[in-house]
């Protein structure tokens, strides 16, 4: 009878077996994270010191930026360093780690957006009662509460994992370990594992991003009794807001929401979310909010490069 343990380790086919295309996904990949990892780095400085960044939305965004980094790690280093590799091989504890680092950050980067969508309701809605509503005490009640539906997440999808029995072939079409193309893998009956997995993944998802666009058309909505000024940068802050949603959502509900069943581009889309995401998020915040161009400018002008050459940017 097959074990979890039969199979002790995996091969990941990577993006693909091309070595000329390899050497460009190498080239490629390393210096979208090493961007990803300076742009997030960049956001979370800048906002930890700057004083006119002290609100609770961009206490929010500086765990966005976390969890970005976060993800990004839990997979592009592997994948760069594959890109050269002839035997791509990860353990059975490695493929679990990643998974669940995958699952972790990524979730924690859903619940932040969900929290600053709530904030922007608040503080559109709401204004007179922002200061009172979005302390620092509820906010970090809501970071934590972020973490441990993000822990609850992931580990359920290890649980998930742990009970596939594995006895070969151990050749992962993916690069990295996941859930769906390990039950491509397994031995054992994954019917229930698959329900289970489609009921967590994809319906949670699916339903956050469902919510997540209610409470940005209820806030556009009452935009109409705002003056054009605070309407125009209300307008800024939450278009910003619903492009980072919809390139995080997008992803994850075509990969997640779907039966047992794999396509070609799973591999491509699965990029986009754990990897290009991740680095389209500080460009998106700092090219489209100005409050953050302007502390970037001041705190960073000060600290490592004169202001008139930055300004050129």
């Amino acid at each position: 009878m097959a074990t979890p343990n039969s199979v002790t380790e995996f091969v990941l086919l990577g993006l693909t077996q091309d070595p000329e295309k390899q050497k460009v996904i190498f080239a490629v990949f390393l210096i979208f994270y090493l961007a990803t990892l300076f742009g997030n780095f960049l956001i979370a400085v800048t906002i930890k010191t700057s004083p006119i960044l002290e609100s609770p939305m961009y206490y929010f965004l500086t765990y966005l930026s976390f969890s970005d980094a976060c993800l990004s790690s839990s997979t592009a280093p592997k994948l760069i360093v594959d890109s050269l590799s002839d035997k791509k091989v990860i353990t059975f504890g490695g493929c679990v780690t990643q998974l669940f680092a995958v699952h972790f950050f990524g979730c924690m980067g859903i619940l932040v957006l969900i929290l600053m969508a709530y904030d922007r309701y608040v503080a559109i809605c709401k204004p007179l009662l922002y200061t009172t509503i979005m302390n620092q005490h509820l906010c970090g009640i809501l970071v934590d509460l972020a973490w441990v539906g993000s822990f609850l997440h992931s580990s359920s999808q290890v649980f998930l994992t742990l009970n596939l029995s594995f006895c070969g072939p151990s050749v992962i079409d993916h690069y990295f370990c996941d859930v769906q193309p390990l039950m491509k893998l397994a031995c054992s009956d994954t019917h229930l594992v698959n329900l289970l997995f489609v009921s967590n993944s994809g319906v949670v998802c699916t339903s956050c991003f469902v919510v997540l666009m209610a409470s940005y058309v209820v806030i556009l909505s009452s935009l109409r009794s705002k003056g054009a000024e605070g309407r125009c940068k209300a307008l800024s802050t939450c278009s910003s807001h619903i492009l980072v949603a919809t390139l995080c959502f997008g992803p994850c509900i075509f990969i997640y929401t779907r039966p047992q069943t794999t396509f070609s581009v799973d591999k491509f889309v699965s990029v986009f979310y754990t990897i290009v995401t991740s680095l389209l998020n500080p460009l998106i915040y700092t090219l489209r909010t100005a409050e953050v161009k302007t502390a970037m400018e001041k705190v960073w002008s000060r600290k490592l490069i004169p202001g008139e050459l930055l300004g050129r940017f």
